[in-house]
């Protein structure tokens, strides 16, 4: 391992330690939450859109779990502001698993990706393509 791998580490518990836009929310244009049953982690991602209602403004989080998933969703709400929904609904798990910069255990996917898919699945009801009586909330599982 060399040192560009220990700074990313380094990163990961930082962002853990001291997670970016943790809270919740007074006014968000959509909230979901979501969990990974296999680790027990619990993230709900808050996100605020624009006048225009097409770009994201400001994205908090509260949630409990691993340093990945965790660590994740603070890199992830610095990372998904100013981007449209639809640059949020393209973006996947190897772009999730480059922003964290270590290499991550096919068992640790579903905690890296949580933050990610809570949004995804919260645009996709905001946006009423999902039915919100239908849909509860999301489970990443391996």
């Amino acid at each position: 391992m060399g040192t560009g791998s220990d700074m990313y580490r380094q990163q990961i518990l930082d962002h853990y330690k001291s997670p970016r836009n943790y809270g919740e929310l007074e006014d968000p244009t959509f909230s979901h939450t979501g969990e990974n049953p296999s680790c027990g982690d619990t993230i709900q991602m808050d996100v605020k859109l624009d006048e225009s209602e097409e770009e994201i403004e400001y994205v908090s989080f509260t949630g409990d779990g691993c340093a990945i998933s965790q660590a994740s969703a603070s890199m992830l709400s610095e990372r998904l502001v100013g981007m449209t929904l639809e640059e949020l609904e393209e973006l996947e798990t190897e772009d999730i698993t480059e922003m964290l910069g270590v290499t991550i255990s096919p068992m640790r996917i579903p905690c890296a990706v949580l933050g990610n898919q809570v949004a995804k699945d919260g645009a996709k009801l905001y946006q009423g393509e999902l039915d919100p009586d239908d849909y509860g909330a999301t489970i990443t599982e391996d």
